[in-house]
């Protein structure tokens, strides 16, 4: 699910309009507010940082710049930075390398992205940056250089996530190990419990907190929320066939997906846990993808999906349609109704 765009400002930028909707090609609406122009690099289109990382107060006996954050983490000296944000910076070290500086204020932020990154690197599938140091704080990662989406990169990511999928998970709601079970989807709390099917585990730990708080929040009306809650209901007998917990990125939406000037693609900014393969699909489509129709093929081609999972797309869109709602607003409380409504009789 997506939580926010991001603008590299450290505060939250514009509602990035409804499900579907057209997008710019170099990714969600806004900039960098430091005055500095995008280069292309990943952070710059990304928006999580904002929420997981910036815009909260922080203890400044902790707040010893990106160069000198970067320098401790890594053990090198760093030579150049270059602040993107509040909270995230670029930072040359001795010898070339550039790497990516965020500052984590959120209790877990930082021990839950590294983790997770650790956990999908581990598999050997789809490309994520390496992580080269983290303390409570901070969170040093490698820049990635940007290239063009292309179809021959697109199907070699559906491959790549099918093997990512493929690795598993201990269960549904399984941290990364080493992860917290507090845990973010970009600045939404998003807690990892285990659960042993996942029907139950989804309505329970993913949809029902949501759709409390967006009726207690007054986005969304109790009876509204009642037709949800019948869908919920009968989540055992539309979720498919029963899967093996997947590992998942868990945020996959376009804003995360790199295209890299390698040719092939990286993903950045997860909110990995184990769950169903077909919820990172889900999210792919949410705000659309460069290509999908390829990645679905390369998927497809590796490891097909069963019968009717193109009708279960609105299920697994309901938690990540329901955290925008609380973070912005009615539009997306209507976007998730509608998905509700969208169920199989």
């Amino acid at each position: 699910m997506t939580d926010e765009p991001r603008d590299g400002s450290g505060e939250a930028g514009p509602d990035p309009g409804p499900p579907g909707a057209a997008r710019p090609a170099d990714g969600p609406p806004g900039g960098d507010d430091s005055g500095t122009p995008h280069d292309g690099s990943h952070h710059d289109r990304g928006r999580h940082d904002r929420g997981r990382y910036g815009g909260a107060r922080h203890d400044a006996a902790h707040d010893d710049g990106p160069g000198a954050a970067a320098s401790r983490l890594t053990g090198r000296a760093a030579v150049a930075e270059r602040r993107l944000s509040a909270a995230l910076a670029e930072v040359t070290l001795d010898g070339g390398q550039v790497v990516m500086v965020k500052r984590g204020d959120a209790p877990g932020a930082v021990c839950a992205e590294a983790a997770g990154l650790a956990w999908l690197a581990e598999a050997r599938a789809v490309r994520v940056p390496a992580v080269r140091g983290h303390d409570a704080h901070r969170l040093v990662i490698d820049r990635v250089a940007e290239g063009r989406p292309d179809a021959r990169a697109a199907l070699r990511f559906g491959r790549d996530l099918a093997a990512l999928h493929a690795a598993g998970a201990p269960a549904f709601g399984a941290p990364p190990p080493g992860g917290p079970e507090e845990a973010y989807i970009g600045r939404a709390p998003m807690r990892n419990v285990p659960g042993d099917d996942w029907p139950s585990w989804y309505a329970a730990h993913r949809v029902l907190p949501y759709l409390r708080r967006a009726v207690d929040e007054g986005v969304l009306r109790p009876a509204e929320a009642a037709e949800i809650e019948g869908v919920l209901e009968r989540l055992p007998d539309l979720a498919g066939p029963a899967e093996p917990p997947a590992r998942l990125h868990g945020d996959l939406w376009n804003g995360n997906v790199l295209w890299g000037a390698d040719g092939r693609v990286w993903l950045i900014d997860p909110a990995a846990h184990g769950g169903h393969r077909e919820t990172d699909l889900a999210m792919l489509r949410l705000f659309g993808c460069p290509h999908l129709d390829r990645v679905l093929a390369g998927y497809q081609e590796a490891a097909p999906l069963a019968d009717g999972w193109r009708d279960r797309i609105g299920l697994h869109q309901l938690f990540p349609l329901l955290v925008h709602a609380v973070l912005f607003g009615r539009g997306y409380a209507e976007q998730a109704l509608a998905a509700a409504r969208g169920a199989p009789a």
